[in-house]
């Protein structure tokens, strides 16, 4: 891999961990007028394939279809609208602190499917994941340090499904990111229709307004889908892991500044031994050839 194409590579992971940081907000604020997460993320999607498609069309020319592209599709379709819902109704910190023990099941699903070894280090990364998620959900009354709500449990499985879609997605080098994009519209949609029928309340269709938010949050979707799929592609995946944590410095920031969030020192602790956890991932050496 060029010099070039490892800064690219950099310069997209981090702009797409940017609006990851971010994009909580425009979701919440869609909530408070009306319409719920999943619709919220069910149209946002919507609209990022459709200006994505016309757009994209003769790249897509004589692409196939293939099970790997709908695995793909599927497990990311999961990773986002987890990722939207945990962070629309938890508190935002905790729920991308769960997030980030993707560099656990990235340390596994390496080995398992990219064939990377997992060495001693592998195993400390693996060992201070899971430590500092105790220190962090550790309450003595409740027994067990386990994610207390719903929507944590939904940041712990996005993460996981996060790590799987990485991975997926450095494996499959030779289909293009402009498919593996449109996979990803496609899979968030499909899953949250889904999902819909099982909202606790009726969705309200969004208003003019609301309309106007979803066609921009969509225009947003789909350039970071893009640039985050030329980084994961060009990125062996444990040093992606730890590019994406500029998402919690965005994250901690805006919610702070817009949701008025503050962490326990507890909470303190035990973040900081994930994001330790997610630093030391990437120093472990990949196996795998770079792609072309």
């Amino acid at each position: 891999m060029t010099g070039r194409t490892n800064t690219v590579a950099l310069v997209s992971l981090l702009a797409g961990a940017t609006v990851w940081g971010l994009v909580w907000y425009p979701y919440r604020v869609l909530q408070e007028m009306g319409v719920s997460a999943a619709l919220g993320a069910t149209l946002t999607y919507l609209a990022a394939f459709l200006f994505g498609y016309p757009v994209l069309r003769r790249r897509l020319a004589g692409c196939r279809p293939s099970g790997m592209l709908a695995l793909i599709a599927l497990v990311a379709g999961g990773c986002n609208l987890g990722y939207v819902l945990a962070t629309v109704h938890g508190e935002v910190m905790r729920v991308l602190l769960l997030f980030y023990l993707a560099p656990l099941w990235t340390v596994l699903l390496s080995r398992l499917l990219l064939k990377e070894k997992v060495s001693l280090p592998g195993t400390a990364v693996i060992a201070l994941s899971v430590a500092g998620a105790a220190v962090m959900l550790w309450q003595p009354s409740l027994g067990l340090p386990l994610p207390e709500r719903g929507a944590e449990w939904l940041g712990l499985a996005a993460g996981f499904l996060f790590a799987l879609a990485n991975v997926l997605i450095r494996k499959t080098h030779e289909l293009s990111i402009e498919l593996k994009s449109m996979a990803v519209f496609a899979g968030v949609v499909l899953v949250g229709l889904a999902v819909l029928p099982f909202e606790p309340s009726a969705a309200a269709l969004p208003s003019a307004t609301g309309g106007l938010l979803i066609g921009v949050i969509g225009l947003v979707l789909l350039a970071t889908n893009l640039f985050v799929q030329y980084g994961l592609t060009h990125t062996p995946a444990n040093r992606a892991i730890v590019i994406f944590l500029f998402e919690l410095v965005v994250a901690a920031l805006s919610a702070w500044l817009l949701a008025g969030e503050v962490m326990r020192s507890q909470e303190w602790v035990g973040g900081a031994m994930i994001v330790a956890a997610s630093l030391f991932s990437g120093k472990l050496e990949a196996s795998e050839p770079e792609p072309g």
